[in-house]
């Protein structure tokens, strides 16, 4: 199998640290990241993400596959968000709270109740305050790896897509790259992959408990 960490044609970015949620970073370039659905822990769902110098900045282990939240944790494993499912609730909803605290939600990721019937992924909101304003919407494909992001303005700021060698030849469904612009939390990007993975992945009814 190709290495699956990136190189550095995948991108001319700059390496930046996840800072802490929600914190905008606005003076750092485009983002390129390479995700791999496996975790360092043998035998573990979860996620591994190196940026474009092959470094770790992301990393998910499934340590208690009973357990119904999952930890998106950076490269040394210091918890940065956490998510979970919402409670008592008919919908396919998802709640995002920060690593440190795990209090009070972030934002509230909905999925549409009749998929069919809508042109988006699904909606995110913010939690932290009373108006519930939209501020982001995801569409696409996430089974074909094509999945855009857009903020309240209808500008992109991050993308799914697939991951190719330099001959062309595709990694598959396990291993894509996950491209951040300035306007987004790179941190914020991975966990809507997550999330994304949750609601439209072929194993999310065994994925994280």
């Amino acid at each position: 199998m190709p290495k699956v960490y990136p190189n550095a044609n995948d991108a001319n970015a700059t390496t930046t640290k996840p800072t802490e949620i929600p914190r905008h970073i606005s003076d750092r370039q485009v983002e390129v990241l390479t995700v791999w659905k496996k975790s360092l822990i043998f035998n573990c769902d979860g996620y591994t993400v190196f940026d474009t110098k092959g470094n770790l900045v992301f990393r998910v282990d499934n340590y208690q596959s009973g357990k119904k939240e999952i930890v998106l944790m950076d490269g040394i494993g210091k918890s940065l968000l956490i998510i979970r499912r919402k409670r008592l609730s008919l919908a396919d909803n998802w709640m995002m709270f920060d690593g440190e605290t795990s209090s009070s939600p972030i934002f509230l990721v909905k999925k549409p109740v009749n998929i069919l019937a809508s042109k988006n992924l699904a909606h995110v909101t913010s939690c932290q305050s009373n108006s519930k304003n939209l501020i982001y919407e995801i569409s696409g494909s996430y089974a074909q790896r094509h999945v855009a992001v857009y903020d309240h303005r209808k500008r992109l700021v991050a993308e799914i897509q697939k991951k190719e060698t330099k001959a062309g030849v595709s990694f598959g469904g396990d291993v894509f790259k996950l491209i951040v612009q300035p306007e987004l939390n790179q941190t914020v990007a991975m966990a809507l992959v997550i999330l994304m993975e949750q609601m439209f992945g072929l194993r999310r009814s065994i994925s994280f408990g």
